[in-house]
């Protein structure tokens, strides 16, 4: 993950030793030399991935490409926020890194996860979760697009949750490889630990205009920033809605910044009208920008 760009370009050998020096130990290491499963941890996985979204952002703005507007899913608001000046690299690699532990430390291993529903809208899979209640905690905790949306919850909760979407006529239902029930009211301990780190970061009003996960709403001040960072951690992403808002605001080019087309593919499926770029391993300033253009 990032080694060709690792090995290629100075800038972003800079990049990957600021997060090195901020998190006090080698995450350049950890992502090139695993081991993979303590790669995975999340609080190992939110530094490595922000810090080579941020590389990639970089190459990006180096071929010329600057966005108008953007979004992260999740973890990828942080990156969103470097992107639009609202965050220093050195603070969002910090704060992600505690917030990868506390999410964790939130709920014990084993004792939570997630599911993907496949099939059913956005108000079908509430009411389930509501049917679940008397066994435990199930909440909506990411709208990626339509017919396809996360639940979060208690294991035990999870488990029956499945069994009632599929009675209500869910497509599928995938559990997901992750290790705590992210973005629900299980991750409200999480967020009070993050709180005071995110009062002691300096924070920026953002230069370009930002759709914040939990409410698909722009936020503009610095204050809005902090607020929408602290409540995300426990709220729903938005990611349809948010991606919807973008559109019909007037913009019609998403381009992913990251080293796969997870984002990209959720993005079709909410409109197949936009058009949509991603890297695709492409190294190649000049290369980057004539793909680009071929869409605009």
């Amino acid at each position: 993950m990032g080694k060709s760009l690792f090995e290629r370009y100075d800038f972003v050998r800079e990049i990957f030793s600021e997060a090195d020096q901020v998190l006090g130990f080698s995450v350049t290491d950890l992502i090139f030399g695993g081991p993979e499963d303590e790669l995975r941890k999340t609080a190992n996985a939110q530094p490595a991935i922000l810090t080579i979204s941020v590389a990639m952002h970089e190459l990006l703005k180096r071929s010329g490409i600057q966005p108008d507007a953007v979004a992260g899913h999740s973890l990828g608001e942080y990156s969103a926020l470097v992107a639009a000046g609202a965050l220093r690299f050195r603070d969002a690699v910090h704060l992600v890194r505690l917030r990868g532990q506390y999410m964790q430390d939130a709920v014990p291993l084993g004792q939570g996860g997630m599911v993907a529903v496949l099939g059913l809208t956005g108000d079908e899979i509430e009411a389930g979760c509501r049917r679940v209640s008397e066994v435990g905690t199930v909440e909506t905790a990411n709208f990626n697009c339509p017919g396809q949306v996360v639940v979060a919850g208690e294991t035990a909760a999870l488990k029956r949750a499945m069994e009632i979407f599929k009675e209500m006529g869910a497509r599928r239902c995938i559990p997901l490889q992750v290790s705590a029930p992210f973005h629900s009211s299980l991750m409200l301990s999480a967020a009070r630990k993050l709180q005071p780190q995110l009062e002691q970061v300096e924070i920026k009003d953002p230069q370009i205009p930002v759709v914040a996960n939990v409410n698909a709403g722009y936020v503009k001040t610095a204050s809005a920033v902090r607020d929408a960072l602290l409540r995300q951690v426990s709220g729903a992403v938005m990611w349809e809605q948010s991606v919807k808002r973008l559109i019909a605001d007037g913009h019609k080019v998403f381009l992913e910044v990251g080293p796969g087309q997870v984002l990209t593919g959720l993005i079709k499926k909410i409109n197949k009208e936009v058009s949509l770029v991603n890297l695709q391993g492409e190294l190649e300033p000049e290369k980057i920008m004539a793909r680009f253009k071929e869409v605009m």
